[in-house]
């Protein structure tokens, strides 16, 4: 593992290099969870858990700040377990292993093989500074560490009202330095079941399995309207196209790990009669060729792996395979409309995340994201008639609040202000695409004034995922100023 405590902040940097020593998957949290529980009380700060894995810690405000307004800093402790298809990694067991790299623009932090953390790694470590600081000013401080935000948002479903006093919060997940957020889209998850059917393979068909790969993938709201290539959708339209042109027969399909990452991955295992496999291997190549020509500039390392594994007996009917075929390939997916209110913002979008094969039964899973209501529930109608009419049973869960803007906000305004004050600039006031917290901590604390910023992190969710150093100092230098700069209470 490099050495990243030399960076600055350095208290921050050596606190992120302690947490990717720790694993912290989405779901499996308790390492870290531990481990910060036992930090807090190392430093003498007043620590608890929720009835859902929560933990909040809380710390006096410095001298002469007691009559602030109390302020809570806020990141979730999982992160989404992405590593590439070569790289032996288990997130369950294994330190991730960051390490920093010089480009063109400026210094990065960056893992070997697998997603860094730094969502929301580097947030979280900023607000454990804080808490061991001795020279930050700042009023009544509390943390609010919540859990299983990449995978269901658990924690701030669960959140209670009554756990916390403070009247601000500060949400530390925003990716962007530079932009102050203040609203952010709402999801839902849908899945999709059919009941596989399946039949005798014949004597003069060959077996092979199919894998596409080296995608970059990335999250799929901050990167989905990128440009990046969805792996599911790009093999099943071959797949598709192939049965239509061969005599072609599905046994296996899966593809994509996450609902909320872009499938850089995805494979098939099929049959085909013998008298087809030259030409399948040809319209194969071709595919391959037309795929490096539309997306190379983006996807500059797609690949397309024929081997023959073992035989297999038994194959998808041709009603069931046409079915789940045209159904994966109309599913809508990528940005479904833009924003009329705020320009360059991705209104709604739909991410086809994993497809897959479970016993009798395949899955298709998607989340679609929206800053409002009725654009969510377009897409989900869109996805309902497409898999309804392929005889799919649709389920929608899941579902969390967009983040309203309040134009009226005062803390907003106050960071505004230090942001220019601090950097003699005006940064970006800004509705994310991706999901926060912060419309479901409305529930428990309708009252809470709330505002979300953070340093640049490109490519979450992926092993592409990297943080900027020099955005790191600046987030730094502007969270400890604004909590210097937090008004008295009213």
């Amino acid at each position: 593992m490099s050495n990243l405590s030399q960076l600055h902040p350095m208290h921050l940097w050596q606190l992120f290099e302690k947490i990717c020593s720790i694993p912290h998957p989405s779901k499996h949290e308790q390492k870290i969870s531990a481990w910060i529980q036992a930090w807090a009380k190392e430093q003498g700060l007043s620590v608890k858990e929720d009835a859902v894995g929560n933990i909040f810690i809380k710390k006096p405000a410095t001298a002469g700040m007691e009559n602030c307004q109390g302020v809570i800093l806020q990141a979730h402790m999982d992160m989404v377990p992405q590593k590439n298809a070569d790289t032996v990694h288990d997130f369950l067991t294994d330190a991730i292993k960051p390490y920093t790299v010089e480009e063109a623009d400026g210094q990065w932090v960056t893992a070997e093989g697998t997603t860094l953390g730094a969502d929301n790694g580097i947030g979280l470590c900023s607000a454990l500074a804080v808490l061991a600081s001795d020279d930050i000013a700042h009023g009544p401080l509390e943390v609010l560490v919540t859990i299983d935000e990449e995978a269901g948002m658990t924690g701030a479903f669960g959140l209670e009202a009554g756990w916390l006093e403070g009247d601000i919060l500060i949400n530390t997940d925003s990716e962007q330095e530079g932009e102050i957020y203040m609203g952010c889209a709402g999801g839902i998850d849908a899945e999709a079941t059919f009941k596989l059917i399946f039949e005798d393979v014949t004597q003069d068909f060959t077996s092979f399995t199919l894998s596409l790969s080296g995608l970059k993938g990335g999250h799929s709201g901050v990167d989905i309207d990128t440009g990046r290539a969805n792996a599911n959708k790009l093999l099943v339209r071959f797949l598709l196209d192939a049965s239509q042109n061969f005599d072609l027969r599905l046994v296996d399909l899966n593809g994509g790990s996450l609902r909320n990452a872009i499938p850089r991955e995805a494979d098939a295992s099929f049959v085909i009669a013998a008298k087809d496999v030259s030409a399948f291997k040809l319209s194969l190549d071709d595919y391959l060729d037309r795929l490096r020509a539309t997306l190379g500039s983006i996807e500059t390392d797609i690949e397309m792996l024929l081997i023959s594994p073992e035989v297999f007996d038994q194959c998808w009917s041709l009603k069931t395979q046409s079915l789940i075929l045209n159904a994966l390939n109309a599913c809508p997916n990528g940005v479904i409309r833009m924003s009329d209110d705020i320009e360059g913002i991705v209104e709604t979008s739909l991410n086809l995340g994993v497809v897959r094969c479970k016993g009798r039964n395949f899955i298709a899973m998607s989340l679609i994201r929206s800053l409002h209501d009725d654009g969510r529930l377009l897409a989900e109608s869109m996805v309902k008639s497409v898999f309804t009419l392929a005889g799919a049973k649709v389920e929608f869960s899941g579902a969390y609040p967009g983040w309203k803007p309040n134009t009226d906000s005062r803390i907003m305004k106050t960071v505004r202000d230090t942001y220019q004050s601090l950097f003699n600039k005006v940064p970006e006031i800004m509705v994310i695409h991706a999901g926060l917290e912060c419309g479901l901590f409305k529930n428990a604390y309708p009252n809470w004034d709330m505002v979300s910023f953070g340093p640049t992190i490109k490519f979450p969710h992926s092993p592409d995922e990297k943080v900027n150093v020099e955005a790191v100092g600046l987030y730094w230098q502007l969270l400890v100023e604004v909590l210097k700069n937090i008004p008295a209470k009213a």
